[in-house]
């Protein structure tokens, strides 16, 4: 049979160490051929502030088995930089081996080398799991006192509805590592748009994990004093909904 979901998806040398350096060291020593690493990844990798590993696929079968872990490192210059660990064993019950490859694609050509059983009997099951690599970065980061800087945005928003993000966003933006703020247009053609100044913002962070998460801040002078009042909205469609709504009030009245 093959071997338990409990046991079959463990990562080498659980728990993982505390720090990326620690992390990274262990990594590179087990791998037998972390001597073909590039050298420019090498020296990315001394600038690693955190990191992550999760398991990418793994497949068990008649005592061989063979996984492919995915090793996220984030570095001081606010980008991700990954490295795909490579676990099998070339015989039933012996010892693993590890290797270590910079480029997905490698780790693909590695793994389809190995030897794997033909098909399992029936009264066996090969068990297989294949998870999609989480996409890169879409935003130009820089690193700064970005928790801080969304505590202070949602301290300042005054949504009139109360609809602002929940605790559940606020809790994950306390990992934010670094921030990005970029100006978004509104939709053409809102009715008095144009004169009522709104202006549209995408606050967009950076996690320690390397996830991305985003605040969208409207920006309008709607107010009996004509202040400028912020709103705070945890997705674009919601935030260009409230400018809709509060440029069509403004036609109304």
């Amino acid at each position: 049979m093959s071997v338990p979901y409990e046991t079959a998806y463990e990562p080498p040398e659980s728990p993982e160490p505390h720090s990326p350096e620690e992390h990274l060291e262990r990594l590179l020593g087990r791998a037998l051929n972390s001597f073909d690493l590039p050298d420019e990844v090498i020296r990315r990798l001394d600038s690693a502030l955190a990191h992550d590993s999760s398991l990418h696929s793994a497949h068990h079968s008649a005592g061989l088995h063979r996984e492919t872990y995915r090793h996220t490192w984030l570095l001081a210059d606010a980008s991700v930089l990954t490295l795909w660990e490579l676990v099998h064993n070339t015989a039933p019950g012996s010892a693993p081996t590890y290797e270590v490859y910079a480029d997905e694609e490698e780790a693909g050509v590695a793994t389809s080398r190995l030897p794997l059983p033909p098909d399992p009997p029936a009264c066996e099951r090969t068990v297989t799991l294949h998870m999609s690599a989480d996409p890169g970065p879409r935003h130009m980061y820089v690193p700064d006192d970005s928790a801080d800087h969304a505590r202070r945005l949602l301290r300042r928003a005054e949504n009139p509805d109360g609809d602002l993000p929940g605790e559940d966003i606020a809790r994950l933006l306390r990992a934010a590592f670094a921030h990005q703020i970029t100006q978004a247009f509104g939709r053409p053609g809102l009715s008095g748009e144009a004169r009522l100044s709104f202006s549209l913002y995408e606050h967009a962070f950076l996690l320690f994990d390397g996830g991305e998460i985003s605040l969208w801040e409207v920006e309008h002078t709607l107010t009996p004093d004509r202040r400028h009042m912020c709103e705070v909205y945890a997705s674009e469609e919601a935030a260009r909904a409230a400018m809709e709504r509060r440029a069509k009030d403004a036609a109304a009245g």
